[in-house]
């Protein structure tokens, strides 16, 4: 029987969808200030979580929760990989490493893959549908703040197995609601998606610090301007 878990996920989650856009890294990285250092980390990160995910999912994906929105085509490892060589060159392995707020959102990952794992729609949900929805904006932001050409450090935001992005999202809406799930689970499944937003939002406050410097600097190159023309 079909449920409206797509949309129950959509309203559950909006308060904290509203929390994670207003942590300062992700209100800086959306009105254009984005530090170089500070976004390689993050793509550093992310390439932790979603090697986990995509982990997870690949050994899950026979479960009932799981293969109606098992499409390898959302995978990102690949991409994070490519944006990591372009950011730190081909020994990029050698210079990362999961923050602490980034391990624990992995071990989180690995240990729900083992023992729940229909709680793994909550991280499908909140990041590859937020890549998806977002992606090409947050890519055009990056592109102009960093001065990139083509996709070089952005491949994170390039979903090429995907023809027809809205088709796809509206496709995946209707797998969502297609899961057989009870009225509980949808219930577990929510609070882990908040769980879910909650841990990105802390990856993203890991990074303020980097940002209050930037301002900083800003201001700072502000003034001496002032003063130099006066």
């Amino acid at each position: 029987m079909a449920t409206n878990l797509a949309e129950q996920l959509r309203q559950g989650t909006t308060k904290s969808h509203s929390m994670a856009e207003n942590v300062s890294f992700v209100k800086s990285f959306l009105g254009g200030v984005v530090d170089k250092n500070s976004y390689r980390t993050l793509v550093a990160n992310l390439y932790f979580v979603y090697s986990a995910i995509e982990e997870e999912i690949q050994k899950n994906y026979l479960h009932p929760s799981i293969s109606l929105i098992y499409f390898p085509e959302l995978n990102r490892k690949q991409s994070l990989e490519k944006d990591l060589y372009y950011y730190y060159g081909p020994d990029w392995k050698l210079f990362i490493q999961p923050s602490l707020v980034t391990q624990t959102y992995v071990d989180r990952i690995h240990d729900i893959g083992s023992h729940q794992p229909e709680l793994l729609i909550s991280h499908v949900y909140t990041r590859y549908m937020g890549d998806l929805s977002g992606g090409q904006i947050l890519k055009n932001i990056a592109k102009n703040a960093m001065h990139l050409s083509g996709d070089d450090g952005t491949e994170f935001y390039v979903f090429r197995e995907i023809a027809n992005e809205k088709d796809f999202k509206r496709m995946y809406r209707k797998s969502l609601d297609s899961i057989p799930i009870t009225e509980d689970q949808i219930r577990l499944v929510i609070s882990e998606a908040n769980v879910a937003f909650n841990l990105n939002m802390k990856m993203f406050q890991e990074l303020n610090s980097n940002i209050v410097k930037i301002m900083l600097m800003l201001l700072s190159n502000a003034i001496n301007n002032f003063r130099n023309r006066n």
